[in-house]
């Protein structure tokens, strides 16, 4: 087996250029010994590509760094593939440098050649071969342009190799930068003409000083907007119609002459908890094809640097904002994520606080809450459990960061890419990929716990019952209804809900639609009112996460954490929403 290290500092493409070169043959784990995601595919049966993690450099000892080097020193590498931001080749070719110290061939895959042509940019490429003494190739990943070169070298094993070349043991990080402008000022020739880029005149607006943060939550409420006003509201309306209105009844129709137990188990069992969450979909998908729409873009690594100064507050840098950006999607990779940062604390702290960013789970009940109590103002309630979320994981960061979490800050590093339109495709795939995920939830575990709620909603140890007040499910709700109480909605129905929350927050509105039957949004306000309704999406936003998020933090960082995780966010749900729902009381 032939084996190469795809190498590359964050953000260049690195990603991007593995999936066009493995396809869907490809696997991921965790490398031996630490939580840093391996990635392996394969180009062919005797090709296999190993995506190292995104490093800047060789000479730290971060988790990532080291993975890297043992890779390169004892995983019979045969050759490395160093991809590079071709507009940014001072800073990029660092790590190239260390690499040449490893004595392998190496493949200089020089991305974002677009970018740099488009500003008139000249790059004599055999020139910077010949004097780095590896195989140059340019190419431009988003548009899937020269990978077949890259193909044709790794294939026919046709590397410029000359061994050690140019190969230096650098006193300082100062003599290697000189090294390096060395070499490109005599490859490149830059466009003078040019003074400022795009990109630069963006910038001077998104990251000024007063407007960056305006601007942030702005955009923000515009992903909102799009989602619950313009697009994926009105299309899980008709969803819903189509659910309520035309499915439902015409099951009960064709089911008319079958026996009462199974027409309830299908309708009030499968359809109703299964259905009430896939009516959801369409905010999910467009909630995400906005988030992705950011990413691709570039200003989500703006996002990170305009929040450094506030992260530094709770004694994390700007690179902590991602996995509790991703935490935003899911709690799970957002915890997974926190492995890229350098620190043990770093990563702690994060994992801890990534669970209260609200994730697409909780969505389908805050959009159903929203909609039936809040109609006129759906968007502006959404948004302020997310913005609420975001601002007590300040709060407890700035908490933890001055009791539990007593070490030095690590230094921010984070790579500022260039805008670009997203390409629809990528945008499309990447959307769908998080459809994708929602439907197998509902498929397997919505599933599953719908039919478990109805059986224990129907029956008790004298086996079917008429009343669902006398179920097992009303039995066990009424012995958690009286914590929820003082927090306005201590109903048993409510506490099952959250009881069977815990195994995935669209569970809630799938058991709501078990136990209450029917259309939820005449139902439910003969339980709630406006106040009571938004304290139960406060406790929901705030309570532990599903069990997935437990096990994934018991097994990033062990027992204790996750025991502590689930107590503390307990803890302060309760708290939160006693006195948001008692200080409401005083004004109404």
């Amino acid at each position: 087996m032939f084996t190469a290290a795809l190498v590359g500092n964050p953000n260049v493409g690195k990603t991007t250029l593995f999936n066009l070169l493995t396809g869907s043959n490809q696997y991921v784990g965790n490398w031996a010994g630490v939580t840093v995601e391996k990635k392996e595919g394969f180009l062919n049966t005797n090709f296999k590509i190993v995506d190292l993690p995104g490093i800047y450099a060789m000479d730290t000892f971060s988790n990532e760094e080291k993975v890297s080097k043992n890779f390169l020193l004892n995983g019979n590498v045969d050759v490395i593939i160093n991809i590079v931001d071709a507009s940014n080749l001072a800073r990029n070719l660092y790590l190239t440098t260390q690499l040449k110290q490893f004595n392998k061939p190496i493949i200089l895959v020089l991305n974002m050649i677009d970018v740099i042509e488009a500003e008139g940019t000249i790059i004599d490429f055999n020139k910077l071969e010949n004097l780095l003494g590896v195989t140059v190739i340019p190419i431009a990943a988003s548009k899937s342009k020269g990978i077949d070169k890259i193909e044709n070298i790794i294939l026919n094993n046709n590397f410029n190799f000359t061994s050690c070349l140019n190969t230096h043991n650098f006193k300082s990080e100062k003599e290697t930068y000189n090294y390096i402008e060395k070499i490109l000022s005599q490859c490149i020739k830059y466009n003078n003409t040019q003074t400022e880029t795009p990109t630069d005149k963006i910038d001077k607006i998104v990251l000024h000083k007063f407007l960056s943060y305006p601007i942030f939550l702005f955009i923000l409420f515009i992903i909102f907007k799009f989602t619950f006003n313009w697009v994926g509201q009105p299309l899980a309306d008709l969803l819903d119609l189509g659910l309520n209105n035309i499915l439902i009844p015409k099951l009960n129709l064709l089911l008319s002459n079958s026996s009462q137990w199974f027409r309830s188990l299908l309708v009030d069992g499968i359809i109703n908890g299964v259905g009430s969450v896939i009516v959801f979909l369409p905010i999910i998908l467009t909630l995400f094809m906005g988030i992705s729409f950011l990413e691709d873009s570039g200003y989500m690594a703006r996002a990170a640097f305009i929040m450094d100064k506030l992260m530094r507050k709770m004694g994390l840098s700007g690179k902590a904002f991602i996995p509790l950006i991703v935490g935003f999607g899911c709690s799970v990779p957002g915890i997974m994520s926190a492995r890229t940062l350098e620190s043990e604390k770093d990563r702690k702290l994060t994992a801890l606080l990534v669970p209260l960013m609200s994730c697409n789970a909780r969505l389908p009940v805050y959009a159903l809450i929203a909609t039936i109590f809040f109609p006129n103002n759906k968007t502006l309630v959404v948004f302020s459990l997310y913005l609420l979320g975001i601002i007590l994981a300040f709060i407890i960061g700035f908490l933890f960061k001055n009791t539990i979490f007593k070490k030095d800050e690590e230094p921010f590093l984070i790579e500022l890419p260039d805008y670009k339109m997203p390409n629809f495709r990528n945008l499309l795939l990447h959307t769908w990929d998080k459809g994708k995920g929602f439907l197998k939830k509902a498929g397997t575990i919505i599933f599953s716990i719908s039919i478990l709620v109805w059986l224990l909603s129907n029956f008790n140890f004298n086996g079917m019952v008429n009343n669902i007040n006398e179920s097992f499910l009303a039995y066990f709700g009424k012995i958690l209804a009286p914590i929820f109480k003082p927090l306005g909605f201590g109903t048993w129905e409510t506490s099952v809900s959250l009881l069977t929350g815990l195994m995935a927050k669209e569970v809630i509105v799938s058991t709501m639609g078990v136990i209450y039957g029917g259309n939820l949004k005449l139902i439910l306000p003969q339980y709630f009112n406006a106040l009571s309704a938004y304290t139960f999406l406060v406790f929901i936003l705030l309570y532990t996460p599903c069990i997935s998020t437990v096990a994934v933090m018991r097994k990033e960082y062990g027992r204790k954490m996750a025991i502590f995780s689930v107590l503390y966010q307990i803890g302060l749900a309760w708290i939160v929403s006693f006195l948001i729902f008692n200080i409401g009381n005083l004004f109404i």
